[in-house]
């Protein structure tokens, strides 16, 4: 078990950088992560938004995917223990158990520097988690979000026994603080063909 140095006057555990990028990007057809939207792939601009506010920064990969990525970039290799994007996230939390995790999905183009800023300045550690949220839907988004220790303890517990390992219906069930942007266009996923022309359009608008 990695452990971490932390300040020993504070209970806040330090915050660690997370950009999920180990999906299978099926419905889009390419790997998401290295789409270029900004003039660079994904993963990497994202790297750099998100190690701004994190004392260390990482980028969630499958394994076959190392080769791929520059070596100034660190990463965490999923171990294949949890389905879905719980992979990447426990993952990294056995790794580094006593850090909270700011959550970041590589599919998330339009997600920009004063988003992350009002995400982190809203934390609250003592939530399981605090997660951005659309206004639209009300509903927590797991992969724009910060995970503290105990809520990522609390959801090895929780999939003992769950029908779904759908992080959303975990956040939804537990204590989770929602933070509004706003404006709900930079939670907008890009999943498909279709979604990337309708991000492109934006970003060209």
């Amino acid at each position: 078990m990695t452990q971490i140095s932390s300040n020993p006057n504070s209970s806040i555990a330090p915050l660690y950088g997370l950009i999920l990028s180990g999906g299978k990007s099926s419905r889009m057809g390419t790997d998401k992560a290295l789409i270029d939207y900004h003039g660079r792939p994904q993963q990497e601009l994202l790297f750099e938004l998100v190690q701004k506010f994190c004392e260390h920064t990482f980028i969630s990969l499958r394994e076959d995917q190392q080769d791929d990525l520059l070596e100034k970039f660190k990463v965490i290799v999923d171990l294949n223990e949890y389905a879905g994007p719980l992979n990447g996230i426990l993952s990294a939390h056995k790794k580094y158990p006593e850090a909270a995790w700011l959550v970041i999905a590589c599919d998330l183009p339009l997600l920009n520097k004063e988003t992350l800023q009002l995400l982190v300045k809203g934390r609250d550690a003592s939530k399981e988690a605090t997660a951005l949220a659309t206004r639209a839907s009300g509903l927590p988004e797991p992969l724009a979000a910060i995970w503290e220790p105990k809520g990522l303890q609390h959801v090895k517990e929780y999939l003992i026994n769950a029908t779904s390992s759908c992080p959303r219906k975990f956040l939804i069930n537990t204590d989770t603080h929602l933070i509004f942007p706003e404006n709900d266009d930079v939670l907008s996923n890009a999943n498909s063909m279709q979604d990337y022309r309708r991000i492109k359009d934006v970003l060209n608008s």
